[in-house]
């Protein structure tokens, strides 16, 4: 029987990359020490450089000042997600803490600094903790300008202009409805200007400045179902579509002249880019999903992260005029002397005519097959052809396990229509979307239906329990890694921050207390009497630790096989390499031991 270990990646990202300001260099944040440090490497060639050596912190957000002689970074502690500042010298050293005050989620711009290098400007909410500023920290003097957001807006800096006088800002009321802010660094008692007022709700998210700070490119789906790029100009203090598409617009950068955007195609990236009016798709770029760009300050090469169901998240950069190489080698001894296996694309119909789209894995090995379920996050997010669970994916179908991953209810990637159906409906929709994935699956010959777990993490676990208290299948086993349990609990627990956004997407727990305990798994948990596996971290500020032991000490009481394993040193997922690798190879021993009864 093929060993997880066998097909586990020899590092993993967080998605954070920034380019020297020379065109040399790229940093980003690596566990191949073991935990998420700072690391460097050359973009022409040379070796990785590890920069930090932290203890139970993880490196999340990089970026460089533009004399590129140090770097910028944010660290959080065992997951709790209360990130702090620090600079450490390009060349290594010990770094050295910015931030003051409190514990607080602390949040760089999308480029921080202004193009001196004397403003750093990051969101906080060390002031309210239900708030989250705007602080713009004049390092000559570390003195500080607050900003803060207008009631029931979340801020999060994006960037400030190329002649430093003005600084965009995403204000979000959830996740589809983001207006576009701008403030103005010169005069600092002007308030916030909401740019797209006019157009009520939507989404409009800053991106890149035009290099003459005339204007500054953004994500909007204000021309359909999609997002697009749009231009926002200051002068005519109007909005104009540069893209249009059938398929969302995901990433956007930009360097001098080049604009640079990523197009998710039914889940594989597409890139593209503009110059002086003309467009181009570069195609020489492997397929898989582009989870970061960043171009050279000269825009003749992009460094980017990129992902495919086959090979493990590498960086890697592309050259239009010579084609695309790998930074980084991060593909287990097993995918070096044999293929790993492609998802095949599928869809189903749905109980009210929507066709479901899903990615079904298939063992080379002669069928029928028994097969997991997997439900991904979000639940604003999409299963996509990567190489999923650190190759947990691989490593069952090498021992004969089918997976099929659907796209429900929620998902993104389908259209804005599609993706609000999860609103303030969890459980509805989404679960009746599950419903016909199973009957869709009995009705395949390959497909051994009554041989069958179900697994997800975060909303996936909260989907997955939901499946096995309220469908009615003969599961053999399931898995729920940091899965909320109780909605009424998880709303009224969650991040102060993220109220008004919970309130919007999942119910507000003063006046929707009756709904959310009845979408809740625990309400249902007598009818699951499948063996289940929980994992959970210790300092998960999303989805509490309260919410696994609800149910994990509902079905003990009730005798159920229930296998529970806490992290102490953990939060909203895997931050320490070795936990990583003992969950998800515990979770596959689990999920293989009910499947194949070995």
């Amino acid at each position: 029987m093929p060993e997880y270990l066998d097909f586990v990646p020899r590092e993993r990202f967080r998605p954070a990359l920034a380019v020297s300001p020379d065109g040399t260099t790229v940093a980003y944040s690596s566990n191949a020490g073991g935990t998420f440090d700072l690391w460097t490497i050359p973009i022409a060639t040379g070796r990785p450089r590890r920069l930090t050596h932290l203890t139970n912190q993880a490196v999340s957000q990089i970026a460089y000042p533009p004399d590129g002689k140090s770097l910028v970074f944010t660290a959080d502690q065992a997951g709790n997600e209360q990130y702090r500042i620090y600079t450490i010298a390009a060349a290594g050293g010990e770094p050295t803490e910015l931030s003051s005050g409190p514990d607080c989620q602390r949040v760089l711009a999308d480029d921080p600094f202004d193009a001196d290098g004397r403003y750093l400007v990051y969101a906080a909410n060390d002031r309210d903790a239900t708030v989250q500023d705007i602080l713009i920290r004049d390092l000559s003097d570390d003195s500080e300008r607050r900003v803060s957001p207008p009631p029931g807006v979340i801020f999060r800096p994006a960037r400030i202009s190329p002649d430093g006088r003005w600084l965009t800002v995403a204000g979000s009321c959830s996740n589809t409805d983001v207006a576009a802010y701008l403030i103005d660094l010169v005069d600092n008692r002007s308030a916030p200007e909401c740019l797209t007022a006019e157009h009520e709700r939507g989404f409009f998210a800053p991106g890149p400045w035009k290099p003459d700070s005339s204007g500054f490119y953004l994500l909007t789906d204000l021309w359909g179902e999609f997002n697009a790029v749009g231009l926002y100009s200051l002068r005519d203090a109007a909005l104009v579509q540069i893209t249009s598409d059938d398929w969302d617009v995901e990433l956007i950068e930009a360097a001098g002249d080049t604009l640079l955007w990523a197009v998710n195609r039914n889940g594989q990236s597409t890139l593209h880019a503009r110059t002086n009016g003309s467009t181009v798709q570069l195609t020489q770029l492997p397929d898989g999903v582009v989870d970061n760009l960043a171009p050279t300050p000269a825009a003749d090469q992009v460094v980017l992260q990129i992902d495919s169901a086959t090979r493990p998240k590498d960086i890697g950069v592309l050259d239009p005029s010579i084609g695309f190489r790998y930074l980084t080698d991060t593909r287990p001894p097993t995918l070096r002397t044999s293929a790993a296996i492609e998802p095949d694309m599928v869809s189903y119909t749905a109980g009210d005519g929507r066709h479901v789209h899903a990615l079904l894995y298939q063992p080379r090995t002669p069928g029928p097959h028994p097969l997991l379920l997997s439900i991904h996050g979000g639940p604003e997010a999409q299963e996509r052809p990567r190489y999923a669970y650190s190759g947990l994916y691989q490593h069952l179908l090498a021992n004969g396990i089918a997976i099929f991953a659907p796209n429900i209810a929620g998902s993104t990637g389908y259209g804005l229509a599609h993706r609000m159906l999860i609103y303030r409906d969890w459980g509805g929709a989404d679960l009746d979307d599950l419903d016909h994935a199973v009957r869709y699956l009995r009705s395949r010959p390959d497909v051994e239906a009554e041989r069958m777990a179900v697994m997800g993490a975060s909303y996936g676990g909260f989907a997955a329990l939901s499946c096995l208290c309220r469908l009615h299948h003969p599961w053999m086993a399931g898995a729920s890694i940091c899965g909320p349990t109780n909605l009424l609990t998880l709303a009224q627990a969650c991040p102060p921050t993220w109220k008004t956004v919970v309130a919007s997407v999942l119910g507000d727990p003063d006046t929707d207390a009756e709904h959310l305990l009845r979408r809740s798994p625990i309400t249902y948990s007598d009818a699951i009497d499948t063996p289940l596996f929980v994992v959970q971290g210790a300092h998960d500020p999303r989805v509490p630790q309260d919410e696994s032991d609800q149910i994990v000490t509902r079905l003990r009481d009730r005798g159920v096989d229930v296998r529970y394993d806490i992290y102490p040193d953990e939060g909203h997922g895997f931050a320490n390499r070795d936990n990583e690798i003992k969950a998800y190879g515990d979770v596959a021993e689990f999920v293989i031991t009910h499947l194949l009864g070995e």
